[in-house]
């Protein structure tokens, strides 16, 4: 008993001791795997900022170039617009047309729509020439007698363009109802050859403050007697075209070449013909009303509320000329 105390000891002692190493060896390796796995969080997280970096890298690379594009497009537009314009000055100085398409020059006295396409191209360089002037005269506060001497002649001006429309309807009215002389932007607010004179009214009336009662009362009812011609001439566009589709539709198919077909398909093309023949009255009267609807604004505003009326209608085409240029301009990926 004696001789196995002393052995019992030791052995616990040492039992202990192997205990505590094993702790220490646990603790070292619980150490060693926490700093591993931070180390690979550590390298998760800086492959994902290197990926994050290089997308944004690449985002940032592709919209350069896309704005490189653009830029570019911009000024390949600017550039054929200039080479437009220098054709259009070299045949104005020839007495001819020349499209840009390559085709043959053509004399404006056998083409009634390229002669109004010039003379119109020529109508807005004037155009722009007066509304200059007439900002000009705004900006430095010319006198009154001054000041209505240049806002008569645009409102004159805009007589000339109506002339030439009603010339240009005479030889081809499909021409002047497309609107193929005007941009894309401006060809979708068209109505029968032009703009509608109540919606112009209405975007001038917040441009015109302040404006008296009787102005007002003026201007509103300028623009109801506006809408009421244009619904009309609508109406009578709609009820033309229910017409003359009646009309084509309601002819016999021809199976044979026979005389009474024939006979039958003549009568039938004379009748659209002749019901054809009265767009040339709605585009007359539609310009007319637009003709109208100027120079009744122009008597109910003063002279320095017309000329910043006319600035106004001036700027709202001018944007919507641009918006083409920049449309067609777009990027296209």
């Amino acid at each position: 008993m004696e001789d196995a105390s002393p052995r019992t000891d030791t052995s616990t002692d040492g039992d202990a001791e192997d205990r505590n190493q094993g702790y220490e060896m646990g603790i070292s390796n619980a150490i060693a795997a926490s700093d591993s796995s931070d180390r690979s969080k550590d390298k998760t997280l800086d492959q994902k900022t290197l990926r994050r970096l290089a997308q944004n890298r690449e985002a940032a690379r592709k919209s350069r170039l896309r704005k490189k594009a653009y830029v570019q497009q911009l000024e390949s537009s600017r550039l054929k617009l200039t080479q437009l314009e220098q054709e259009l000055q070299r045949a104005r100085q020839q007495g001819i047309f020349i499209s840009s398409s390559g085709d043959q020059p053509q004399t404006t006295a056998g083409n009634g729509a390229l002669a109004f396409d010039v003379e119109y191209a020529r109508w807005l360089e004037e155009q722009n020439r007066q509304i200059n002037e007439l900002r000009t005269a705004v900006n430095s506060h010319a006198g009154d007698t001054e000041l209505r001497t240049v806002v008569d002649s645009v409102i004159t001006h805009f007589d000339d363009v109506f002339r030439l429309k009603g010339n240009a309807a005479k030889t081809d009215v499909f021409h002047i109802l497309s609107g193929m002389w005007k941009t894309p932007s401006e060809r979708c607010f068209m109505w029968i050859g032009g703009f509608r004179s109540s919606e112009l009214l209405k975007l001038l009336v917040n441009q015109l403050e302040p404006l008296t009662e009787q102005q007002l009362v003026g201007i509103f009812n300028l623009q109801q007697s506006s809408q009421q011609a244009e619904d009309a001439l609508s109406q009578g566009m709609e009820a033309l075209q229910q017409s003359l589709a009646e009309t084509l539709a309601n002819g016999s198919p021809s199976s044979s070449g026979s005389s009474g077909n024939v006979a039958n398909y003549m009568g039938q093309m004379a009748m659209a013909m002749g019901k054809l023949g009265t767009l040339e009255g709605f585009v007359r009267q539609a310009d007319n009303l637009r003709q109208q609807t100027l120079q009744q604004m122009h008597r109910i505003l003063t002279t320095r509320q017309s000329a910043r009326a006319l600035l106004a209608v001036n700027d709202y085409f001018s944007r919507l000329r641009a918006l083409s240029s920049l449309w067609l301009a777009r990027p296209r990926e």
